[in-house]
């Protein structure tokens, strides 16, 4: 019984792990550190459908409580559908910028009367052999996240935030930058933030983001995010390589 969509719901403050690395060891060692959650991105990943179940089973297997969101290519209802069967949590769906859009997202995740979710046995009711039961649970256990990251998106935060089905809103600050013509530049943001983090609230509903580098987790922490990505998997390859580079060769001048 996934207990991810009852926290981020009330506000906990969820850390998770972005995944970008389509191999079930990286989801699988992220799980192990502990995280409240993961975010397999198979929007911009060559991950195909296969591979987002495999990472699900990784961080399944792994110790602990850790449970796999998918952040999604767009918002196509078979393309939410198809990743839901596979078992995970919840999804991230980029590019929300309407009131009608996020309604939209909200009935092709939910099972009727309450949405237009296909039913089929599937990895997420045991292959169907709980079928009857999780189509009785299903709609109040998936994390339904609209992520906002465009003008647009900013603009309508509140009617998205309204919009029924929809648990949370998340702030991408890397195409929200882009979007408004300052690339990069997510420390001239603040209006932006605070007026996506104010319309939410007032629908109590929370917001969370990604930190793309150590400075933003206080930073958001500061600002009124309820949850936090802390980081990519890409990036700590990355940077613990360049540190170890960078010491041989300070060692050997």
């Amino acid at each position: 019984m996934s207990e991810l969509p009852t926290a981020i719901r009330a506000g906990d403050a969820a850390v998770g792990s972005w995944i970008s690395i389509g191999h079930p060891a990286v989801a699988e060692m992220c799980a192990e550190l502990g995280f409240d959650f993961v975010v397999i991105d198979a929007e911009h990943t060559a991950m195909s459908l296969e591979t987002v179940e495999t990472l699900a089973r990784a961080v399944d297997a792994a110790s602990g409580t850790t449970e796999p969101l998918v952040r999604v290519a767009d918002d196509d209802p078979a393309r939410l559908k198809r990743v839901l069967d596979t078992g995970v949590s919840g999804v991230i769906v980029p590019m929300v910028e309407t009131g009608a859009q996020a309604r939209g997202i909200a009935d092709a995740t939910r099972y009727p009367p309450d949405g237009t979710r296909g039913v089929a046995g599937s990895r997420a009711s045991r292959y169907g052999r709980d079928l009857a039961d999780y189509f009785e649970r299903a709609n109040d256990e998936r994390l339904v996240v609209a992520q906002i990251e465009t003008e647009s998106g900013v603009e309508h935060a509140a009617d998205i935030a309204a919009a029924d089905g929809i648990d949370a809103l998340f702030v991408g600050p890397a195409d929200l930058s882009a979007s408004l013509g300052r690339f990069g530049d997510t420390e001239s943001l603040d209006t932006e933030i605070s007026a996506v983090l104010d319309a939410a609230h007032d629908a109590d509903v929370p917001v969370g983001s990604i930190a793309l580098d150590p400075e933003d987790v206080e930073r958001w922490v500061n600002a009124g995010f309820d949850f936090q990505v802390v980081g990519i998997d890409a990036d700590y390859l990355l940077d613990g390589a360049s540190r170890a580079k960078r010491t041989y060769e300070d060692a050997i001048r």
